[in-house]
């Protein structure tokens, strides 16, 4: 994998001097950089003088012209210009077939700027658990792009196949899968979850370990036809979050890493010493006796039912940034509340997350704020970038690309 603190920065170069299609020359670049003048050193058999910075500059020319975003102008010695590709202000660059470019790092992780499968022939680290939201088979596709309805399931498991060589005995793999497909011009749901649970077991060899559900009530009203329109359909309130495990005996999940506080009715029964009364509930299943209850734990189970949001004020604190360095804002992300309590739920202490699917890295924020080690990849450079923003202050923090720098769309910036 290769790692370089030139590559965004001579992109946002090129974004902020350019003018129309002319292109700008080697000299206006380096000033642009601020890499004028500098030491020149032997280099070589030959031991010919010269600049490293700038020999730098023009090794990264090369590699932006094999990503399709930059070209030699024709006819003038020296001069480049950003493709049309480039150009296009909020568009999103997806990663080239085998490229995979560090963005960022930090004391307990790295984002990778790759596909999937580029990643896969690369990975060498073992993994404790995959947890990611990948993208939803929606009928009409985010910027990023949707796999349809019909591929999808071929999507995902063609997507995580590569990467379950790497994952330990009892490692799980979390999706975040959205449930709110419907079947063309009916209310019928999509059975694409059903159909993607029999594949991960069949196919993959996973197991299914739980199912677990999101309740995100800031949710917006929806399906607003069938919902709003024609009442056939309540308003969605949920996503499932389906956890597989290749070793369902072995498997590492401890709910004892996410135990809750207990409730202050609890506490008070456990202060007592527990029950006091005898009780008989569903025909004899359910037996209270005195001192039921009253065994003193660290804290209550969680219920596979989660109430979690997905607004915060340090998901729009971002958006806001990105907005302000031109970056497009995505539009679905899981909250790093849910992805903490599922890494801390899958992964033993010291173990290693992976999120294939990376978007803004929650799964990497949720890991930095549990202290787990990290690795996340994202096809889409603009969307690493906006990760990059979230997880600017965490320690040991250091970008392939200037935050600062970032902004298509203002010519007037260098």
């Amino acid at each position: 994998m290769q790692q370089s603190d030139l590559f965004e920065p001579l992109l946002a170069a090129y974004r902020n001097v350019q003018i129309n299609d002319e292109g700008i020359s080697n000299q206006a670049l380096y000033e642009a950089l601020d890499l004028v003048g500098g030491e020149r050193k032997p280099v070589g058999r030959a031991r010919q003088p010269h600049n490293l910075e700038h020999r730098k500059v023009r090794w990264h020319q090369q590699t932006l012209r094999k990503l399709g975003l930059l070209e030699r102008v024709p006819g003038q010695r020296g001069n480049w210009r950003l493709t049309p590709k480039a150009q296009k202000e909020g568009d999103l660059t997806p990663a080239p077939q085998g490229v995979a470019l560090v963005a960022f790092s930090t004391d307990l992780g790295v984002a990778i700027w790759t596909r999937t499968e580029t990643l896969a022939g690369k990975l060498t680290d073992r993994i404790s658990a995959i947890i990611t939201s990948p993208p939803y088979p929606l009928r009409q596709a985010r910027a990023y792009g949707n796999p349809s309805e019909e591929g999808y399931v071929d999507f995902i498991c063609r997507s995580l196949e590569p990467l379950l060589k790497n994952l330990i005995v009892g490692g799980c793999v979390a999706l975040n899968i959205s449930q709110d497909i419907f079947l063309s011009k009916s209310p019928a749901r999509s059975m694409h979850l059903e159909l993607l649970t029999l594949a991960m077991n069949q196919k993959l060899g996973l197991y299914l370990h739980e199912r677990m559900v999101w309740e995100n009530r800031s949710k917006p009203p929806g399906p607003t036809y069938w919902a709003s329109i024609t009442r056939q359909q309540l308003n969605v309130g949920y996503e499932p979050v389906l956890i597989f495990c290749n070793d369902p005996v072995r498997c590492v999940a401890d709910n004892r890493r996410v135990l809750q506080p207990h409730s202050d009715r609890h506490a008070k029964l456990l202060a007592a010493g527990g029950e006091t009364r005898t009780a008989t509930y569903g025909d004899g299943a359910y037996k209270l006796r005195p001192g039921s209850f009253g065994n003193v734990t660290a804290g209550k189970i969680p219920k596979n039912v989660v109430s979690i949001t997905h607004a915060s004020r340090e998901v729009e604190k971002t958006r806001k940034q990105a907005k302000e360095l031109g970056l497009p804002v995505h539009g679905a992300l899981m909250p790093v509340k849910l992805a903490r309590l599922l890494v801390e739920f899958l992964t033993p202490p010291g173990g290693l997350v992976l999120d294939p699917f990376g978007g803004w890295l929650s799964t990497a924020l949720a890991c930095e704020e549990a202290g787990y080690r990290w690795l996340a990849s994202e096809m889409m450079a603009e969307y690493v970038a906006g990760g990059g923003i979230r997880l600017s202050g965490r320690p040991g923090f250091r970008a392939s690309f200037d935050l600062e720098g970032w902004n298509p769309g203002d010519s007037s910036r260098n």
